[in-house]
C-alpha cells in the first residue's frame, strides 16, 4: 500500500457515473487526475514552467490528447509498430479542451503551461475527449496554475426528437446532432457542433440544455479541489507578475496618440481601404509615433507598442459599439461584395471559386472508387471514411512567406468544420458510390476562410455532379462587448476577429444548421447573445447562399467526363472467388481487357468504374456471365458445342476470357416431341437453340430439354409418335 493519500471522488453524468483520482499517479506533475468514465480511463497532467519565458508576447499554451492503441487492444500498424504523429481525431480533441480554457488564464502570463491528456483505455459508449476535457479542468484546479474559473464539457445528442447528454454508441448512431458545449458556471465558453440540418431553436435549446449539465461538472470540480486542500493534495496559486507601465508614459501616449489613430481608423473605414493598404497606412501612423515617444521614453519601445496596440483595440471598439461603423464601412449585419464562379480547373470534377471581400477559397472535388476511402488509424469504431475535406492555408494569402510544412493544428481544424458542415448533404454509398475528396485553397485571406471553404466546396460538388440533398453556405459572426454594450458583427473580417471578443461560424442549408462553431475570448455569452448571432448569421446564410444558387443553382445533372462512371452491382458472396480466380488471374484479365477498376466487398458488392462508359459495361457483362447462375424452368438461347450418340452438350451462359461457359446435355430423348435416331437429324454443332432447364442430374451437372422449350404438336405426343411409326413402317 502507498504511503501517498489518494482522492476519489464520483460525480453522475448522463445517468452514468464518472470517478476523478488524484494522488496515486503523476505525483510530480502540477496537478494530475485519473478520470474514469465507464470503461474509458484517461490520465490528464497539467503543469507550468518554473521560469517565465523571455521575450514573448503571448501566453504559451500547450494542450497534447495522445492515443494509445493499447487503449483499444490494437497494435499501431506501419513498419515501426509505435504510435507517431497524432491522427486528426487526437489533434481535434485537444483543440477542443485548448479553446474553452485558453481565455479563462491571466494576459500577463508567460509561464509555460502543458496540459497533456493520455487516453489509456476506450470504452466506446464513453466518450474518452470530454473524459480528457474533465479531467483537464480538474488538474488544472487543484494544480498551482492561475486558471481562473473550472470548466465542464459535455456531448449533446438528439435521439427521436430528445436531447441526450453524452449519448452512448447506439444513440449516437441514430442522432441527428452531435454538439459539445463547454462552459464555466456562468457562461458557455465553446461550442462545436454538426447536425442534420438542424432548426436554429432546437441549437438553442441544446445549448441551453448542455451547459446545465457543465454546471453541475463545474460545482463538483470546485468541491474537488476544496477535499483535494483537505488531503494536501493541491496548490495555492501562482500569480503572475503584473508590470505595468510608468502612468506619466501611459498619459502622454494616449493624449497625444488617441486623435492621430481615431482619425486614421475613420479614414480607413470612410475610404474602404484594402487589408493591406489599411494595415500599411495604421503600421505607419503607429511607426512614426514610436519614434516621436522615443525621443522622451528612449528606454520604453515595448510599452509604447503595447500601448498603441491597446488604444487601436479600444478606439475601433468603441466605433463600433458606440457609432456603429466598422473598419472597411459596412453596416454590422452586411456581407462583404461576392463573386461566385465554377468549373474554372478543366482536368478537376468538379471547382468553385468563392471570393467573399478579400477571401478567396478555389476548392476543388475529385470523384474516386470505394477502395480509394480514406483507412483511419485510431480508436474510434470507424475504420474507413469515403468524404474527405482538406484546406490548405499558404503564406502567400497573408502577403506573407514562411516555409511550407505539413498541415498544422489550425489547418486540420478549418478542414474538419467545412467537412462536417457539408457531410450531412452527402448523398450515402447506395445512391452515389463514389469516395468524394474535397481541397479548399484559401488564396487569399481576411476573415473566416473556414466558412469560404464550406461555400467553395459546395460549389465544386454541386459542379462535380455530385447528388447533395441542398446546398450549403456558412458565415462567421463576431462579438464586440464594452461593458453592458453588446454588437453582433455579420461575416467578419480578420481585423474585426483579432480585436474582437468572439468568433462564431455557421452553416447550413435553407432547412437548417449542419455546423456550429465557437471560439470565444472573454468569459462566455448568454442565451440572449447566442439567439441574436445566430439570427443574424442566418440572414447572412441565406444571403451568400442565394448568391451562389444565381451561378449554379443545382447540381450538374451529368457527372464531369473525366470522372469515372461506377456501375454498382451485388453478386453471390460465394460467387467471389468466381471473379477473382486463382491468385486473382481472372480479375486481373478483366481489367486488362476493358481498363476499368473493380472493388468487391466481402458482401458482394461490386464497384466497377471506368471514365470510358462502354469499357465498365463490358467489364459488368463479363463479370454478370461469370456468376450468373442457371435458373431450373428458365428457357435460353445456348450454342451447341458437342454432339454425341446419346444427346449433344448446349452452352447456356457464354464463356469469357477464354473460360468455359455454362453447359448442360440435352438427351437426345429430350430433343424433340418424336423419337430422334440420330442428333445429328436434329441439331449441328454450332446451331443456336432454346433450351430449358430441368434440373441437374446425381453428380450436379446441368440437365437441359429443347423439346420442353417448344410448344407441343397438335394431338400431342402420342399421336405424333404413331405418325412417325407408321412413316417409319412405310420406309
Amino acid at each position: 500500500m502507498s504511503d501517498y493519500p489518494v482522492l476519489t471522488m464520483e460525480l453522475n453524468i448522463g445517468g452514468r457515473p464518472m470517478t476523478l483520482e488524484t494522488g496515486k499517479l503523476a505525483k510530480q506533475a502540477g496537478g494530475a487526475v485519473f478520470v474514469r468514465y465507464g470503461e474509458t480511463a484517461v490520465l490528464v497532467t497539467a503543469t507550468m514552467a518554473r521560469n517565465i519565458r523571455t521575450g514573448i508576447d503571448f501566453f504559451p499554451l500547450t494542450v497534447d490528447y495522445e492515443e494509445r492503441f493499447y487503449a483499444v487492444g490494437k497494435i499501431p500498424g506501419g513498419f515501426i509498430k509505435r504510435e507517431a504523429r497524432p491522427s486528426e481525431k487526437a489533434i481535434l480533441s485537444g483543440r477542443l479542451i485548448d479553446r474553452p480554457i485558453r481565455p479563462l488564464f491571466p494576459k500577463q502570463l508567460r509561464n509555460e503551461v502543458q496540459v497533456i491528456a493520455t487516453v489509456m483505455s476506450v470504452d466506446q459508449d464513453h466518450a474518452p475527449e470530454i473524459a480528457a476535457m474533465i479531467g483537464a479542468s480538474a488538474a488544472l484546479h487543484i494544480s498551482e496554475i492561475p486558471l481562473k474559473y473550472p470548466i465542464g464539457g459535455v456531448i449533446v445528442g438528439r435521439v427521436n426528437g430528445e436531447l441526450v447528454i453524452n449519448p452512448v454508441l447506439a444513440q449516437a448512431e441514430q442522432s441527428d446532432l452531435h454538439l459539445v458545449v463547454a462552459g464555466t458556471k456562468d457562461a458557455v465558453m465553446m461550442v462545436e457542433a454538426g447536425a442534420k440540418e438542424i432548426p436554429e431553436k432546437i441549437m438553442l435549446d441544446a445549448i441551453a440544455y448542455g451547459h446545465s449539465a457543465v454546471r453541475d461538472i463545474v460545482d463538483f470540480i470546485e468541491s474537488y479541489r476544496e477535499a483535494a486542500l483537505a488531503k494536501g493534495l493541491a496548490k495555492a496559486k501562482i500569480l503572475p507578475e503584473i508590470t505595468e507601465p510608468a502612468p506619466e508614459l501611459v498619459d502622454i501616449v494616449t493624449r497625444s496618440a488617441t486623435p492621430k489613430i481615431e482619425g486614421a481608423l475613420i479614414r480607413c473605414s470612410s475610404e474602404k481601404l484594402s487589408k493591406l493598404t489599411r494595415d500599411n497606412f495604421l503600421d505607419e501612423i503607429k511607426a512614426e509615433l514610436v519614434e516621436q515617444f522615443l525621443e522622451q521614453f528612449p528606454e520604453q519601445e515595448n510599452d509604447i507598442k503595447e500601448l498603441l496596440e491597446s488604444i487601436e483595440k479600444q478606439l475601433v471598439r468603441r466605433m463600433i459599439v458606440t457609432k456603429g461603423i466598422r473598419i472597411d464601412g459596412r453596416a454590422l449585419n452586411e456581407v462583404r461584395p461576392i463573386t461566385v464562379e465554377v468549373g474554372i480547373l478543366p482536368r478537376a470534377h468538379g471547382s468553385g471559386l468563392f471570393t467573399r471581400g478579400q477571401t478567396q477559397i478555389l476548392s476543388s472535388a475529385t470523384l474516386g472508387t470505394i477502395s480509394e476511402e480514406q483507412i483511419l488509424d485510431g480508436l474510434g469504431v470507424e475504420e474507413s471514411k469515403r468524404f474527405i475535406h482538406h484546406y490548405n492555408f499558404p503564406p502567400f494569402s497573408v502577403g506573407e512567406t514562411r516555409p511550407m510544412r505539413s498541415p498544422g493544428r489550425r489547418e486540420i481544424g478549418h478542414g474538419a468544420l467545412a467537412e462536417r458542415a457539408l457531410s450531412a448533404v452527402i448523398p450515402d454509398e447506395g445512391a452515389f458510390p463514389y469516395t468524394i475528396r474535397l481541397v479548399s485553397e484559401a488564396l487569399e485571406s481576411n476573415g473566416s476562410t473556414s466558412m469560404g471553404s464550406v461555400c467553395g466546396s459546395c460549389l465544386a460538388l454541386m459542379d462535380a455532379g455530385v447528388p447533395i440533398s441542398a446546398p450549403v453556405s456558412g458565415v462567421a459572426m463576431g462579438l464586440i462587448k464594452e461593458d453592458d454594450q453588446l454588437t453582433v458583427l455579420t461575416d467578419i473580417q480578420g481585423f474585426e476577429d483579432h480585436l474582437g471578443d468572439m468568433d462564431f461560424k455557421v452553416a447550413g442549408t435553407v432547412k437548417g444548421i449542419t455546423a456550429l462553431q465557437m471560439d470565444i475570448k472573454i468569459a462566455g455569452i448568454s442565451q440572449e447573445v447566442f439567439e441574436q448571432a445566430l439570427a443574424q448569421a442566418h440572414e447572412g446564410r441565406m444571403h451568400i447562399l442565394q448568391k451562389m444558387l444565381d451561378v449554379l443553382p443545382a447540381s450538374r445533372p451529368e457527372l464531369s467526363p473525366h470522372a469515372p462512371r461506377i456501375i454498382h452491382t451485388t453478386i453471390d458472396p460465394e460467387k467471389i472467388r468466381d471473379v477473382i480466380g486463382p491468385g486473382g488471374k481472372i480479375i486481373k484479365k478483366i481489367i486488362e481487357e476493358t481498363g476499368a477498376d473493380i472493388d468487391i466487398e466481402d458482401d458482394g458488392r461490386v464497384f466497377i468504374a471506368a471514365v470510358d462508359q462502354e469499357k465498365g459495361k463490358r467489364a459488368l457483362e463479363i463479370i454478370e456471365s461469370l456468376t450468373k447462375e442457371v435458373q431450373a424452368g428458365e428457357i435460353y438461347n445456348g450454342r451447341v458445342v458437342k454432339i454425341m450418340d446419346f444427346g449433344c452438350f448446349v452452352e447456356v451462359i457464354p464463356g469469357v476470357l477464354g473460360l468455359t461457359g455454362k453447359e448442360g446435355l440435352v438427351h437426345i430423348s429430350q430433343l424433340a416431341h418424336h423419337r430422334v435416331n440420330k442428333v445429328e437429324d436434329v441439331v449441328k454443332e454450332g446451331d443456336m437453340i432454346l433450351v430449358k432447364v430441368i434440373g441437374y442430374d446425381n453428380q450436379g451437372r446441368l440437365k437441359l430439354s429443347k423439346k420442353d422449350a417448344m410448344p407441343a404438336p397438335e394431338g400431342g405426343e402420342e399421336k405424333n409418335d404413331r405418325q412417325n411409326r407408321s412413316s417409319r413402317r412405310r420406309e
